[in-house]
């Protein structure tokens, strides 16, 4: 059993495929990518081999598309709540709907855990949220031909105000200093965008409320000075970023260090037989987030889950290249 339908996630699928273990992935998202489909799914990534870039969507696509030949099955939308071992040494996990998975080997690659918006303090802004309020962006072509305003002053704000400025009908941007968080480049791609009258930039400024009816219909802003303005605007994104949470994770009796999952590196076992922890979600001397070490990690982990799964059976290891993957 996975938990986490991440890049790391999937990627344990197929190097768990090789050896003949099923797996059932459970992720509270509605589907599969974990971070790279809920939170910048058109961004690119330069640090996987053999990619000298890919966007985060299709990283995903091709994954699911490695491991479908030894399909898993999935659980979406779903969060796990409990998790129990028992007497047999099988562990039992349960989600917030009802569905109970068992398994005798369970693999944590959850990220960061769940995340939460970092919302602005305003207090209405709960009822226009998925109501022209959004948190990240999903879908571009949602905003095309639309009036967008978007917060904040580092790299996603500033990422997506240039990409949406050829989308968008007009796009305001807001921060609430004069200075930004960002790479240089794209700073200077802002300002060139306003200097040009693609965009309007808002600095030393913030949003401080929300109006609107059944949908957002207008926000305002506060200067620094106090001088107020309002603006229409049919979607507001404030992209001030995610804040994780462990959840019910921490519940489970795991060794947690800083938010983090503790492991062992021979395999990435943790404190409880049974429960192994890859990706973002662990800790250990020299740990390194990257997706691309959340692949080592899983590769490791399941040659110890075959043993456990397996304890009669003796492992034969084989090169993909020599056996394809249809000779495992």
């Amino acid at each position: 059993m996975i938990i986490g339908a991440g890049p790391v996630g999937l990627f344990t699928v197929f190097e768990a495929g090789l050896l003949k273990l099923k797996c059932h992935i459970i992720d509270v998202l509605p589907q599969p990518g974990g971070q790279l489909e809920e939170v910048y799914p058109k961004k690119p990534i330069y640090d996987i081999p053999g990619f000298p870039s890919v966007l985060a969507s299709d990283l995903i696509q091709n994954l699911m598309e490695q491991i479908s030949p030894f399909k898993p099955e999935f659980t979406l939308g779903e969060r796990v709540e409990q998790l129990v071992k028992g007497e047999d040494g099988k562990f039992t996990v349960t989600t917030n709907k009802g569905t109970v998975v068992k398994a005798p080997v369970v693999a944590i690659a959850a990220g960061l855990g769940c995340f939460e918006p970092k919302r602005p303090p305003i207090s209405n802004i709960l009822e226009f949220e998925e109501k022209g309020i959004d948190y990240t962006v999903r879908d571009p072509e949602k905003y095309r031909g639309k009036n967008i305003v978007i917060s904040g002053g580092g790299d996603s704000a500033l990422d997506w105000t240039i990409f949406l400025a050829d989308v968008a009908a007009s796009v305001t941007m807001v921060h609430r200093r004069d200075s930004f968080r960002g790479h240089l480049d794209s700073v200077q791609k802002v300002i060139d965008l306003k200097e040009s009258g693609k965009i309007k930039l808002i600095t030393e400024a913030e949003v401080t409320g929300v109006q609107g009816d059944t949908l957002l219909r207008a926000i305002e802003i506060t200067k620094n000075s106090g001088e107020k303005m309002q603006v229409e605007t049919e979607y507001w994104l404030p992209l001030y970023g995610l804040s994780p949470m462990l959840g019910p994770i921490a519940e489970w009796g795991l060794d947690i260090q800083q938010k983090s999952i503790a492991v062992n590196t021979f395999d990435y076992s943790t404190n409880v037989p049974g429960i192994f922890a890859i990706g973002d979600i662990n800790e250990y001397p020299g740990k390194l987030k990257l997706i691309l070490c959340g692949f080592h990690e899983a590769t490791l982990m399941v040659q110890s889950a075959f043993a456990l799964v397996y304890p009669d059976k003796k492992k034969h290891f084989k090169y993909t290249t020599v056996a394809g993957v249809e000779g495992f």
